[in-house]
C-alpha cells in the first residue's frame, strides 16, 4: 500500500507503528520496517508522518517513549498525536520531528487550531465535520498548517468522541480497535436501515479550490483498504490538482458506499443523502475493476528531477547526476569511444535520448548537458549502463539514514494517594432536573453554558458552566461566556482544546476544569493539561478504575459514576436518515439496535452549532462501589431524567445502594483493546 501511494503520486504518507495508532487492525510497521519505509520514501521525495494518535495508559508510557525513539531513529518527518503525552515525548525527546494535531483531538474551530500553534504543533488535522466556510476561516487565520480529509471513510461520530465500540464490545476507537458498530442496521419506528452509516467522502473534484484557500495537505483515508484503492484515490487527486480529468466511475469501483458525498464540507450535515452502505453488487464491481486499478501503480513514478552532465573524452566517459536536494553521484566507463560517423548534433541527440530513459526509477531528467560529443561514439548500451550506475548511487545517497536528534528525557511518575473525601459533582442538561434539595446535596453543579441566566442566585458559587462538546459557532459561545462572566460566574468546563482557548481569550482569570471529552488516560497528559491552566480533570470513561485512582495529574481528578453516557457525538443526524424531520422528532429521537436496546438521540442544539449525542441504552453505575473509586470527585451525569428520577438516583448513590434496573459498570473493571 505504501508503494502504491508513492508510485501513484503521493507527496506524503501517513502510517502507523505496531501500537499506539488508530488503525491497529491495519498491517502496520515494526521499527525496522519503519526505517526501510522511511528510506524508501525519502529517496523519492515523499514525507513520512507517523501516527501516534491513540490514548496511552500510565503503564504504557515506557513503550510510547520507545515508539518515539524508533520514529526518531528512522528519521520520519512528523508525528500525528492525539494524546498530550505523545506530544510531550516528541517535544522533549525528538524536538526535530514536527508535531501534527490528530483529527482525534476534535479540533473544530479557530480557537483550537490557534491553541495547538501555541503548544508547538506545526499542523492541525481538522475535524471532518467542518463546512467549506469553516475550513477556510480556520486556515486563513490559525497561523499553522491545516490538513483536511478529502477522500475515504466518514465516521458518524466526531473523531475522538466515539465510545460506542468500546462500550458495546470492549474495542476502543480511541485506542485503535474500533469494530465499526455504526455500520450495523438499526430500527426507528418500524423502519430498518443503516442510520449510522455515512457514505464515503470525496472532495477530489474540489481540490483546486481547497488548495487555493491555503489548506496545506489533502488527506486520503485508506489504511484499511487495498493498494488498488490507494492508487485510484491518489491518481485521481493528482489528476484533479493538475487540472486533468479522471475516471470517477473507476474511483467509485475501487471502493464506495452507494457512491460518494461531499458531506459536511458541502453543508449536508442534516441531509439523508449523506448516508449509505456497501452492498455485494459494489463488491463485485470492485473485483472486476482490479486489473485496471493495478495498472495505476505498476510502474515507479518519475517524480525526482535531476540534472545530468555527460562528458566524453578519448579515454572514456563520465556521467554526473545532481538532484535539487544537493546530492550528487557519478559513474564512469573506460571504454574508448569509436570514431563517429554522425555529426555532433545527431550524436548529442542520441546520447540525450539514452540518458532520458529513466523509467523504472524515481528520477526525471529535466536537464541534460553533453560535452565532448564531437567525433566520439559510444554505443547506447554503454550510456545506459552509465545512467543506471549513476542513478543507483544517487538513490543510495538519498535513502541513507538521517536519524533525528534524541534527547534522553523520561517522565517521572508518582502515584497519587486516595482522596480523604470524595466530592460529589452533579451534571444536568436542564435546570428543571435539579430540585433545591438535590442542589444542596452536591459539592458542584454543572449546567450547560446557555442556561447561565436561568440558574438561581444562591447556587452560582458552586456552579460550573459547561461549554458544548461541539464548538462550531465560536462567536455564539464567546458571547455566552462574556454574558456569564457579567452574571458573576467564574467556573467553566471545557471538553476540547478549542474550548480552553475560548474561555481564556474571553474571560479574566477563570477557573477551568476539563471534561471527559479530553480523553485523559495518563499522568503525563494530565500534567500537560494542568500546565495549560486546568484546575480539575474528569478522566476518560475508558480508563479502568485501578488506573484512575493512581493517576496523578497534579490537580484534582474525578470519574463519571452514573449516567447514560454519550456513545457518539455527531453533527450528522441519524433521525434525518430515517426520513423524519426535526419538527416531528423534537430533538429526542431514538434508534433500536439488533439486541432490542433503545439508544436515545439527544439533540444539543439547532442551526450550524447543533450536534447530537447518541446515549448508551443502560446507565453506568458505581453507587455501590464508591469505596473502589479513589478519585477526588465523582460525577453523576443526568441527560433525559426528570427531577423525580434524578432525586431517586441521587438517593441510591448517597445510600451506596445497588442499581435496581439494568445497568453497566462500563469499562472500569476491564482494559479495552
Amino acid at each position: 500500500m505504501l508503494r502504491a501511494a508513492v508510485f501513484a503520486g503521493a507527496d506524503s504518507v501517513y502510517l502507523g507503528l505496531t501500537g499506539f495508532n488508530a488503525r491497529r487492525g491495519a498491517g502496520n510497521f515494526t521499527p525496522d520496517e519503519l526505517e526501510q519505509a522511511t528510506a524508501f520514501c525519502r529517496a523519492r521525495g515523499v514525507k513520512v508522518n507517523v501516527t501516534l494518535n491513540t490514548l496511552c495508559f500510565d503503564g504504557e508510557l515506557d513503550a510510547l517513549r520507545e515508539a518515539v525513539r524508533a520514529i526518531a531513529r528512522a528519521g520520519a518527518d512528523a508525528v500525528i498525536a492525539q494524546d498530550l503525552a505523545a506530544a510531550a515525548l516528541v517535544r522533549r525527546c525528538a524536538p526535530e520531528i514536527a508535531l501534527h494535531g490528530s483529527t482525534q483531538m476534535s479540533v473544530m474551530n479557530l480557537a483550537g487550531a490557534k491553541k495547538l500553534a501555541e503548544m508547538g504543533f506545526s499542523r492541525v488535522i481538522l475535524a471532518r465535520e467542518l463546512t467549506e466556510q469553516e475550513v477556510r476561516q480556520i486556515t486563513e487565520n490559525c497561523g499553522i498548517e491545516t490538513e483536511i480529509f478529502v477522500h475515504g471513510a466518514l465516521c458518524m461520530s466526531v473523531s475522538g468522541q466515539c465510545y460506542m465500540s468500546a462500550f458495546f464490545g470492549g474495542r476502543s476507537g480511541n485506542r485503535g480497535g474500533c469494530a465499526g458498530p455504526c455500520r450495523l442496521p438499526y430500527r426507528h419506528e418500524g423502519k430498518q436501515g443503516h442510520f449510522l452509516s455515512l457514505k464515503d467522502l470525496s472532495l477530489i473534484d474540489r481540490l483546486p479550490e481547497i488548495q487555493a484557500m491555503g489548506v496545506r495537505c489533502a488527506k486520503i483515508e485508506g489504511r484499511l483498504r487495498t493498494p488498488e484503492y490507494v492508487a485510484a484515490a491518489v491518481s485521481a487527486a493528482r489528476a484533479a490538482l493538475s487540472g486533468q480529468s479522471y475516471d470517477r466511475q473507476l474511483l467509485e469501483r475501487a471502493f464506495s458506499r452507494a457512491g460518494f458525498t461531499d458531506g459536511f464540507y458541502g453543508n449536508h450535515y442534516l441531509s439523508a443523502a449523506m448516508f449509505g452502505r456497501r452492498d455485494e453488487q459494489q463488491a463485485a464491481e470492485t473485483r472486476a475493476a482490479l486489473p485496471r486499478l493495478r495498472e495505476l501503480y505498476r510502474r515507479e513514478r518519475e517524480s525526482v528531477p535531476v540534472s545530468m552532465s555527460l562528458t566524453l573524452g578519448d579515454g572514456g566517459a563520465q556521467l554526473t547526476v545532481r538532484d535539487r536536494d544537493g546530492f550528487c553521484a557519478e559513474a564512469s566507463c573506460s571504454e574508448k569511444p569509436a570514431a563517429a560517423r554522425q555529426d555532433e548534433t545527431a550524436l548529442r541527440e542520441g546520447y540525450a535520448r539514452a540518458l532520458g530513459k529513466t523509467g523504472g526509477t524515481p528520477f526525471l531528467a529535466d536537464k541534460i548537458e553533453i560535452a565532448g560529443a564531437a567525433g566520439r561514439w559510444l554505443p547506447a548500451s554503454s550510456i545506459n549502463e552509465l545512467r543506471r550506475a549513476a542513478l543507483d548511487r544517487l538513490l543510495s545517497l538519498r535513502q541513507a539514514p538521517r536519524p533525528a536528534a534524541w534527547v534522553d528525557w523520561q517522565p517521572v511518575l508518582s502515584v497519587r494517594q486516595p482522596a480523604a473525601h470524595q466530592a460529589l459533582w452533579l451534571r444536568f442538561s436542564d435546570l428543571a432536573q435539579c430540585a433545591e434539595e438535590t442542589a444542596a446535596a452536591a459539592d458542584r453543579l454543572l449546567f450547560p453554558l446557555n442556561q447561565a441566566k436561568r440558574l438561581p442566585q444562591g447556587w452560582r458559587e458552586k456552579c460550573i458552566l459547561a461549554l458544548p462538546r461541539a464548538l462550531f459557532d465560536e462567536e455564539k459561545i464567546a458571547r455566552q461566556l462574556r454574558e456569564a462572566s457579567a452574571e458573576g460566574y467564574r467556573r467553566f468546563e471545557i471538553q476540547s482544546i478549542g474550548g480552553l482557548s475560548l474561555v481564556t481569550e474571553n474571560l479574566p482569570d477563570p477557573w477551568i476544569c476539563g471534561g471527559f471529552g479530553l480523553n485523559l488516560t495518563n499522568s503525563v497528559a494530565g500534567a500537560e493539561y494542568a500546565a495549560l491552566g486546568l484546575s480539575a480533570l474528569t478522566l476518560s470513561p475508558e480508563l479502568p478504575l485501578s488506573d484512575a485512582r493512581r493517576l496523578d495529574a497534579g490537580v484534582p481528578t474525578g470519574v463519571l459514576a452514573y449516567g447514560h453516557l454519550p456513545l457518539m457525538l455527531t453533527r450528522a443526524c441519524p433521525i434525518r436518515a430515517t426520513g423524519e424531520d426535526c419538527a416531528r422528532c423534537g430533538g429526542r429521537g431514538s434508534l433500536v439496535d439488533r439486541k432490542g436496546k433503545t439508544l436515545r438521540v439527544f439533540c444539543t442544539g439547532a442551526g450550524k452549532e447543533g450536534a447530537r449525542e447518541l446515549l448508551n441504552p443502560v446507565p453506568l453505575w458505581l453507587g455501590d462501589r464508591q469505596a473502589e473509586i479513589g478519585t477526588d470527585f465523582a460525577e453523576l451525569y443526568f441527560t433525559f431524567e426528570d427531577a423525580g428520577q434524578v432525586s431517586e438516583v441521587l438517593r441510591r448513590y448517597l445510600d451506596r445502594l445497588p442499581f435496581e434496573e439494568e445497568f453497566t459498570r462500563g469499562l472500569y473493571y476491564r482494559t479495552v483493546e
